[in-house]
């Protein structure tokens, strides 16, 4: 038997069984890391299954583990640049294999549900090693950060300097109580609304009635619809996944902050799917910014960090799928980046504006649109 990951009623029941006994170690103050890696190891079985996908999620976990401390190792005794970048490509290797492999024949037989995701918490873990700010991999606290079952298949993507100081932390009942139990109800009661709900009527009533011939009307009609049912149903699961880490302890990063109300592009990419964003931003936006500085590949830092806006969202594209909406939408969200600093910068009639309540309306209106347009590239409609 294979298990849906917030998919269905019955993932939701097994998930209320695992709840009790940890709130009640909680409760008694006892650290729930070991329940909870217990817990994570039966979740991915019952999520997995019996399959090859079974077999290349623990190829992957040997893989990562014999990287990730051969590199750490490794680094003590070697700061070698040229030594961290063939760590760092061995790190990547999956996700890219997963991603080749999704071209061919030979897809359903490569990679396991969640591997991308795994594969983001590896990859931060080599070049944060290399940085110096990561001197030690405690083992268990290790593995329950690379099989912790609430994100394992679409996020959030924790960090793990957090993740390890929340595992290991005492709480308090009274803590658990008010900032770790009743908050992640509260997130997975939100959960159940957005993606049972709405989401459920959003592609039952709306998204699925729309006529597959695609003209014009058809696909501002599938743009609307696929935007939102997209949010309702990708937040849900994040909330989800959010509450769950709650009520075992873990206070995972939120995902989505009212992302339709962003005034501006740049605004939006630190509102929807913010860990992701995140994750791109620290790692390769703000890396290739201070290295091209350093090395003075461009006359100003503006320059760089324009190039670098759609080298970041030209990856994020290859990393959703080696397919061309994937690649086109990753390269409009670069130059609607591009697009909205330069204007901010360079347009009197904004910073004159930019304060006024009707212009701020203005730009949610405008801005939604650009999002939704952008969605549309994402969902490959136009490409049937």
């Amino acid at each position: 038997m294979k298990l849906t990951q917030y998919g269905d009623y019955f993932y939701l029941y097994l998930l209320l069984l695992t709840f009790i006994p940890a709130i009640v170690l909680a409760l008694k103050g006892i650290n729930i890391k070991y329940y909870g890696l217990i817990v994570s190891i039966a979740m991915i079985y019952l999520i997995m299954g019996k399959t090859i996908g079974l077999i290349m999620f623990l190829m992957f976990l040997a893989g990562e583990i014999t990287l990730i401390y051969g590199y750490l190792y490794l680094r003590k005794k070697n700061d070698s640049r040229y030594l961290y970048w063939a760590f760092l490509f061995m790190s990547i290797i999956p996700v890219i294999i997963t991603k080749v492999a999704g071209l061919t024949r030979f897809a359903p037989y490569i990679g396991f549900i969640g591997l991308s995701y795994l594969n983001f918490k590896a990859i931060q873990i080599i070049i944060e090693i290399y940085d110096g700010r990561i001197t030690e991999i405690k083992f268990i606290d290790f593995i329950n950060f690379i099989l912790f079952f609430p994100t394992l298949s679409s996020g959030p993507i924790d960090r793990w300097k957090r993740f390890e100081e929340n595992l290991n932390s005492k709480i308090e009942k009274n803590e658990y109580v008010n900032e770790f139990l009743l908050v992640g109800l509260r997130k997975i009661f939100i959960a159940i609304i957005y993606k049972f709900i709405i989401a459920y009527l959003i592609d039952t009533y709306w998204l699925l009635n729309i006529p597959k011939e695609v003209n014009i009307i058809n696909s501002i009609n599938y743009m609307y619809a696929y935007t939102m049912y997209l949010f309702f149903d990708f937040a849900g699961y994040s909330l989800f996944a959010i509450g769950t880490s709650y009520i075992f302890g873990i206070k995972t990063p939120e995902n989505f902050n009212k992302p339709f109300l962003s005034k501006d592009m740049k605004e939006f990419w630190t509102r929807w799917h913010i860990s992701l964003s995140r994750w791109f931003g620290d790692y390769i936006f703000s890396r290739f910014v201070l290295d091209s500085m350093r090395k003075k590949r461009f006359r100003s830092r503006f320059t760089a960090s324009h190039v670098a806006q759609i080298i970041t969202m030209f990856i994020m594209g290859l990393w959703h799928g080696l397919t061309v909406y994937y690649i086109l939408y990753g390269l409009y969200q670069g130059v609607a980046l591009v697009l909205t600093d330069i204007y901010q910068r360079k347009s009197t009639f904004y910073k004159k504006n930019k304060n006024q309540k009707w212009f701020n309306c203005v730009q949610i209106a405008i801005t939604f649109h650009i999002v939704c347009f952008g969605m549309l590239i994402f969902s490959g409609y136009l490409f049937k």
